[in-house]
């Protein structure tokens, strides 16, 4: 008996079945295309379909009406054209990468030109159009001129001083790198760039006084007369120009394309005199001034850093100068003081490192021709700077309080150094050394016991330690560093006022302080000169004789300085000045050669009975030296 199968459904209604799943999909896509079609065309969003050559296959009504077209007539026509993707080579090159395929989306922000004349700020997207292998890509333009708008608002609201309402730090230093950077790729008309950097002078005051207010209501006013006076300039004929507060009381005027420092120098001038115009607020009448750093240069190969340092930097010389004026930065000034930060930099560790030495300066009896003392002055062997005298860090020094710690070792150095010729000669007299203090070692340190430490770890005599102090430094003391110079005295150490004449010249002090010794500054002796075809000025005679008179009324002996000619120490021996410094008798030297010049002064003082000027040293005069 034969078995029979049951029959499937499968089997028995393959054909129509297949047939019949074939027809509804078709039916599916149909209606599914006719779904698209109808979102596509009712969409808010600017559409199109961009077939594979580039051209639209299709628009909406919303892509037609933001672009103040009909869809038909979009039909056709060039997408890169439509919604400028060609003029960027970085996007048209994108967009051909999406039309072959080969890149999935683009997306990128487009200014467009409607046909009425406004422009509008679009957002365009390109993909490829899902559900479909025709390789056809669905185009989408965003409006974003709002967003747009409310964020060139709050970027303006950023980049803009809320006082003045001119460009803040930010946007200017956007603006200097972008004229630098253009300037580098050749783009700029002269390649030159200046800047002036002004600061008001006495705003401060202002503020302190009348307020905040009428403070905020004066940068108003400045700002509105800077603004004036670059329009006026014309700066916006030959290249870019910017205003802008940089906070407080500073201003910057960058000028883009410049000419010249002449042309700077013209704006600089205007702006000063703009400034100095009386301002009239709120009932108020103000006279204020500024202070302006100038500053133009070739853009190659300048930073915005190096730029502005460059104006701060003049900006400061301008108040240093006394302020009401404008300066033009020079490279000669910058170097002495890129020179200046470098040693100041270095000095604190040069005196471990041991880069400073001592010279010593003979102080000569003008009448016996005998050496009575040496001055210590000390150098600074430095590395880059080779040799340096005391006028190159000594005002550093006192700056920044490394003065205590290298006079302290000054001070060590000399007083064991006149023991040691002591020690070495004993048959000489003994000379005494004198040492040159600044004040601010009397503020910062206990001077009285570093003076009596060090003479007891010597064991020089305080009698032949001698301290100089400039005429300002000692004619203003009281309180502490009269006490210290009292103590002092009170030891047995001398007390000299270095460079008298050229201070305060307060006679009436000579009397309080414990002075043993006035140093005349070389100013007076100079006049004592016979110089070829002209005399010497009587008048400096009188004056030097007058203040040697007092000073040995007053029990002080009196030192010149700056000799360097016989005939002056002739003329100061006749006037009764006790000693003599300068190059006549010998520059400043290494302490061994103090020893032989105690010697040959020695031995030319012996030989006054043999007609010998004991004030005029064997041979020439050696050669001058600061």
């Amino acid at each position: 008996m034969t078995q029979r199968h049951p029959a499937t459904p499968a089997a028995t209604a393959t054909p129509d079945r297949a047939d019949h799943q074939a027809e509804h999909r078709t039916d599916h896509q149909a209606d599914y295309r006719a779904d698209y079609r109808a979102a596509f065309n009712a969409a808010h969003l600017p559409m199109a379909v961009v077939d594979r050559t580039g051209h639209i296959a299709g628009a909406n009504e919303a892509l037609a009406a933001l672009l103040g077209s009909e869809p038909h007539l979009l039909a056709g026509q060039s997408a890169a054209d439509l919604v400028d993707l060609a003029s960027e080579a970085r996007t048209w090159h994108a967009y051909q990468e999406v039309l072959r395929g080969r890149q999935a989306r683009l997306r990128c922000t487009r200014r467009l030109k409607h046909p009425d004349g406004h422009s509008l700020w679009t957002e365009i997207t390109l993909g490829p159009v899902a559900g479909t292998d025709t390789g056809d890509v669905l185009l989408s333009v965003a409006d974003i001129s709002d967003r747009r708008d409310l964020q060139a608002r709050l970027r303006h609201l950023q980049m803009h001083d809320p006082v003045t309402r001119l460009p803040n730090r930010a946007l200017f230093f956007e603006r200097l790198s972008a004229a630098l950077e253009a300037s580098s790729y050749g783009q700029s008309g002269t390649g030159r760039i200046g800047l002036c950097y002004l600061d008001l002078d006495g705003f401060k005051a202002v503020n302190d006084t009348l307020g905040h207010r009428v403070g905020d209501r004066l940068l108003t006013a400045v700002a509105q007369r800077l603004t004036q006076c670059a329009d006026q300039s014309g700066y916006g004929r030959t290249g870019g120009h910017l205003v802008a507060r940089l906070g407080g009381d500073e201003f910057a005027l960058l000028v883009e394309d410049s000419t010249g420092t002449e042309q700077l120098a013209d704006l600089a001038r205007s702006v000063l005199a703009a400034v100095q115009e009386p301002f009239d607020l709120a009932g108020q009448r103000l006279s204020v001034s500024a202070s302006i750093g100038v500053v133009e240069r070739a853009a190659a190969g300048t930073s915005a850093t190096g730029l502005m340092q460059a104006a701060d930097t003049t900006l400061y010389w301008a108040k240093a100068d006394g302020k009401a004026r404008w300066t033009l930065f020079d490279p000669e000034r910058n170097a002495h003081r890129m020179t200046r930060q470098a040693l100041s930099s270095t000095l604190r560790p040069a005196v471990e490192r041991g880069e400073f030495i001592v010279e010593y300066q003979p102080l000569v009896d003008l009448e016996s021709g005998a050496v009575r003392g040496v001055e210590a002055l000390v150098r600074w062997n430095h590395p880059q700077f080779g040799t340096l005298t005391p006028n190159r860090f000594i005002g550093i020094a006192e700056e920044d309080g490394s003065i205590v710690q290298l006079g302290r070792w000054v001070l060590q150095t000399a007083c064991r150094q006149a023991r040691r010729w002591q020690i070495e000669q004993p048959s000489d007299a003994p000379v005494f050394v004198s040492v040159n203090v600044a004040v601010r070692q009397v503020w910062d340190s206990d001077l009285v016991g570093d003076v009596a430490e060090i003479l007891a770890e010597t064991g020089l005599a305080p009698q032949l330690l001698q301290l100089e102090l400039t005429e300002s430094a000692v004619m203003g003391s009281a309180g502490r560093p009269l006490q210290a110079l009292q103590a002092l005295s009170d030891m047995g150490v001398r007390i000299a006022i270095d460079d008298f004449g050229t201070g305060y010249s307060n006679l009436a002090y000579l009397s309080r302080l414990p002075v043993s010794v006035l140093k005349l500054d070389g100013s007076f002796v100079r006049g004592f000169r016979y110089e070829e075809g002209s005399h010497p000025n009587p008048a400096d005679e009188t004056i030097v004789e007058a203040l040697v008179q007092l000073a040995h009324r007053l029990g002080l002996t009196v030192t010149a300085e700056c000799v360097e000619t016989a005939s002056q120490a002739a003329r100061l021996r006749r006037v009764g000045c006790d000693t003599g410094q300068g190059w006549l008798y010998s520059r400043a030297v290494a302490p061994e050669e103090i020893a032989a010049i105690v010697s040959r002064q020695a031995a030319a003082a012996q030989a006054t009975g043999a007609g010998t000027d004991p004030a005029q040293p064997e041979g020439p005069a050696p050669h001058p030296e600061v």
